[in-house]
């Protein structure tokens, strides 16, 4: 049923697994929780097939014009980002039952995906663990400010809060920086981690490799060309659906001292409710208070999952719509507990220095 807000909860609101232990809780994600080898393979055969045959199909039709190619990108761009999300489970140690196949695999991908296997890992590592956790911001999420953060702050620090929040920074620069700056060169933490660091410069190099390769065969305008654009439709379609996962009217934030980890990932995930055919075209990510809760569950197990466990189907249901909708919002309020816009924050400011200057 549709809720008062963005966020539509599916069958009500009654709190998911009231009253049951951590341990019942493992107990009832345990099946999920094992890989299957065949189906892995079979999934990353119908990933890679397509994705290379669009790639095929678009530096081919470069040939006959640029413009008409790349509107044929968006095919390699889609499967890009389901290789990501295999890429992603080999991380989680997830996808194959062999910790030695995963690493391979994600090291590969992650030439294919340009984010570094064991640097990302990490700090998604760190995401997993803090979400939803107020004082443990800043590694792995999108910066967000609660109200009195935000009203604190200087009007220029307002102003560069609200360029970051908006759409065209979000899913298109960001991601244009994410590809060329965050993870090409070691900043930061990846400065003191020598782990990180190969990491990143080994993908660097393992890419320019394969694109000075390939550019002596097909031609470096053409391929690059192609390979950006395919990078970066993929890049912003990963960030939207990272973003979406999270950024609700009613997700779960928290200090740490009430911060509790199946709540954070319970209320502070969303059950993205797409057509069948994109929950396959995305890898299931739309599952994603089951992943929280349970990251040892791989992709291809998550509807299964969800499906035999009807406590999972009362999560907090987020429609293709409302996803749309809630790209406005922006600021955690500590007050009613949600996310709102800017214009709401400022309405609130409004209505309470009236009240103010009423009583004075």
């Amino acid at each position: 049923m549709a809720g008062p807000r963005e966020t539509e909860v599916a069958g009500g609101s009654l709190p998911l697994f009231a009253g049951s232990s951590p341990l019942s809780w493992q107990q009832r994600l345990a099946p999920y929780c094992r890989a299957e080898s065949p189906r892995a393979l079979r999934q990353l055969f119908s990933t890679s097939l397509p994705f290379l045959v669009s790639m095929v199909v678009l530096l081919y039709a470069m040939s006959h014009g640029v413009w008409f190619a790349l509107a044929l990108a968006l095919p390699a761009a889609i499967f890009l980002v389901r290789l990501f999300i295999i890429q992603h489970d080999c991380g989680h140690g997830s996808f194959f039952k062999s910790r030695r196949i995963n690493e391979i695999l994600g090291l590969v991908l992650s030439v294919l995906t340009m984010m570094p296997y064991s640097a990302w890992r990490q700090a998604h590592a760190i995401h997993h663990a803090n979400t939803g956790n107020l004082d443990q911001r800043g590694t792995g999420d999108v910066t967000t400010l609660t109200v009195r953060e935000y009203q604190s702050r200087s009007r220029w620090r307002r102003f560069l809060y609200r360029i970051y929040r908006h759409p065209l920074m979000l899913f298109g620069i960001g991601p244009a920086y994410l590809l060329l700056v965050r993870y090409r060169v070691p900043l930061g933490r990846e400065l003191r981690d020598r782990h990180r660091w190969f990491s990143i410069i080994g993908t660097d190099l393992a890419a320019a490799a394969c694109a000075v390769g390939l550019s002596a065969i097909i031609g470096a305008g053409p391929f690059l060309l192609a390979w950006a654009t395919v990078l970066l439709l993929a890049t912003s379609l990963g960030v939207w659906f990272f973003y979406i996962q999270h950024q609700f009217a009613d997700t779960y934030w928290a200090d740490s001292a009430s911060w509790e980890f199946r709540a954070a990932a319970i209320e502070g995930s969303s059950y993205y409710d797409l057509p069948r055919f994109l929950h396959w075209l995305t890898g299931s990510i739309g599952f994603h208070h089951i992943h929280h809760l349970a990251s040892k569950v791989p992709n291809y197990r998550l509807r299964a999952c969800f499906e035999a466990n009807p406590e999972f189907q009362h999560a907090k249901r987020l429609t293709l719509w409302a996803s749309i909708k809630s790209v406005r919002l922006a600021l955690w309020d500590e007050d009613r507990r949600e996310l709102i816009s800017f214009r709401e924050a400022r309405r609130q400011a409004q209505v309470a220095f009236k009240y103010v200057d009423e009583m004075t």
